[in-house]
């Protein structure tokens, strides 16, 4: 009888563990997918919304660093004033649950980036996020993209 009971327990909690995690994954694929949505629309507010509100947020972009949110933000709005735009490949996108409350997201994706006027090409990166959450949701904490290797 006990050990029929441990079984049923381990069932149940094994069954709780995963649902955690689904919804995990589920809410961090749906913040990404906002991600990608107000980058492609240059909606500065929102992606501003989506970025952890810390000076220890952080974006490297071209090898460099950037701390912080506001700083992020300010980057942002520049690279609006040319073409900016986003393609990941969602049915590569992988999520894990780092511990509670903590997730990264990966997931290849093809920037379009140039100034004003001038012609962007293509650049494959494999992009890296982490994500906390917060009492507001999910945040993302870290933008680490790394550049592909050529096909």
């Amino acid at each position: 009888m006990w050990t029929g009971s441990r079984t049923t327990l381990a069932a149940v909690l094994m069954l709780c563990a995963g649902s955690v995690q689904a919804g995990t994954e589920d809410e961090v694929k749906a913040q990404f997918s906002k991600f990608v949505a107000a980058q492609n629309a240059h909606d500065l507010k929102a992606v501003g919304a989506m970025l952890l509100d810390s000076p220890q947020f952080l974006w490297i972009t071209r090898g460099a660093p950037i701390w912080g949110r506001e700083a992020a933000l300010k980057r942002f709005e520049a690279l609006y004033q040319g073409t900016w735009s986003l393609d990941p490949k969602t049915d590569e996108l992988k999520v894990f649950e780092v511990q509670p409350g903590v997730a990264q997201l990966y997931v290849p994706i093809t920037f379009m980036v140039a100034p004003a006027g001038q012609s962007a090409q293509p650049a494959r990166f494999l992009m890296n996020q982490l994500l906390v959450k917060t009492t507001d949701g999910w945040k993302i904490s870290s933008v680490l993209p790394i550049p592909a290797p050529t096909q």
